[in-house]
């Protein structure tokens, strides 16, 4: 029952919707960004960049190791008190810093464009707001759109400056297509070779389960964080009676009669299915924040920046 119901594009009057984003970054939108990142300062302030450095050495400013010292290696770093109690040449070794890699990976499948506003239109605002902050935090971000594969891309950029062009890059999206999360991300492993964060903002209704998109972003060595967007309506279907069930992916249907004690066990199933993929999360040690289309975008994303979030 709820792979029927849970991607059916026909739960009620008005709930498949498409609508307009010209207006989705207007002025109002652009003021709570600046606030967001300025609340993303202070959750971070104090907060050391350890975990931006990268393994390679060079002549940054935190020191790493030594090395023994070989002709022609400046002299600056020698380590001359090493010299003096040991009598030996070692030249200091310091790790570098590098760009954070952020990479905002966008489920455009038509299972997003349900929803009144669509959950695509929604989850655009998390991505333009997260974009938002890592940019101004000088990360390096791209934002990748995807359904059984990998479609858009917005190549990496960096500078708060940039958020226009992201903004041009979003409002181009349109949901269409079957989900396909295993393969989507497998082509992104193999195509993006400089690790980071990879953020997953998606329904996660996917036939073939989530489970191995988010394991093959592990296994590729990304840092992936899960964002789950759905409609209250996915949560609490308002049906009655005799209904036709159309999966806005594939166009399958099914007529059910809905009872009470349909909508119940359709409940349990729905709940079920969070706590699996809350489960499967915290035992691969995977952030996921689950947002319900309702909360304000940048209510969502203080609540992940206070719980630990991705950028910063």
């Amino acid at each position: 029952m709820l792979d029927w119901l849970r991607r059916s594009g026909s739960g009620g009057p008005g709930r498949t919707a498409t609508g307009t984003d010209d207006d989705l970054f207007d002025d109002e939108f652009q003021r709570r960004l600046e606030y967001l990142a300025l609340v993303a300062r202070r959750v971070y302030a104090g907060r050391t960049r350890a975990e931006r450095r990268s393994k390679k050495t060079g002549s940054g400013i935190e020191f790493a190791d030594h090395r023994a010292y070989a002709p022609g290696d400046d002299f600056r770093y020698l380590d001359w008190n090493v010299y003096q109690r040991l009598g030996r040449l070692l030249l200091r070794l310091f790790e570098e810093e590098e760009d954070l890699s952020v990479y905002l990976l966008l489920d455009a499948s038509s299972s997003m464009s349900f929803g009144d506003p669509p959950k695509i239109r929604y989850a655009k605002k998390l991505v333009a707001g997260l974009a938002y902050i890592a940019l101004a935090n000088l990360d390096r971000v791209s934002i990748l759109t995807f359904a059984d594969v990998m479609l858009d891309r917005m190549a990496p950029t960096r500078g708060k400056n940039r958020i226009f062009k992201t903004f041009e890059f979003l409002r181009s999206i349109e949901a269409n297509g079957q989900t396909g999360i295993a393969d989507a991300m497998r082509t992104f492993v193999a195509q993006n070779k400089r690790r980071g964060i990879a953020v997953l903002v998606s329904d996660l209704y996917d036939p073939a389960g989530f489970e191995d998109g988010i394991n093959t972003l592990r296994y590729g060595r990304f840092e992936p964080y899960v964002l789950q967007v759905f409609d209250p309506v996915e949560v609490r279907p308002p049906l009655h009676g005799d209904v036709r069930l159309v999966d806005n992916e594939t166009g399958e249907s099914r007529e059910v009669t809905i009872t009470p004690r349909i909508l119940e066990r359709y409940r349990r199933a729905h709940a079920a299915y969070l706590e699996r993929i809350e489960g499967f999360c915290t035992g691969k040690q995977v952030p996921y924040f689950p947002v319900e289309t309702t909360v304000p975008f940048d209510e969502a994303i203080l609540g992940i920046l206070r719980r630990g979030g991705m950028v910063g």
